[in-house]
């Protein structure tokens, strides 16, 4: 079922309230990851009913290949947040 596009923002800022750091940050790899692992979430349901949609799975391919890279770059410049991460994504696809 569709969401409207006021509940994809409410939606957008629960993990953003979620993954921040302090009460102003949007932006961090932090946020970013969060962000990123819910849209890779919402794709992968899409595509098990959708299995011939080949332009969204070439975004969820984007999205998984950006994630990636924010979490190098937070195991490269902060490795106890990068840990946290780690284990608060994997406690959420369970």
């Amino acid at each position: 079922m569709a969401k409207t596009k006021k509940g994809k923002k409410q939606d957008k800022q629960k993990v953003i309230q979620d993954f921040q750091i302090n009460k102003q940050d949007t932006g961090s790899a932090e946020v970013q990851i969060g962000l990123l692992t819910k849209e890779i979430k919402e794709l992968t349901e899409h595509l098990m009913t959708h299995i011939h949609d080949y332009s969204s799975r070439r975004g969820l391919l984007k999205k998984v290949s950006q994630r990636r890279k924010f979490l190098k770059y937070l195991q490269a410049h902060n490795s106890k947040g990068y840990e946290k991460i780690i284990k608060r994504i994997k406690n959420k696809k369970t």
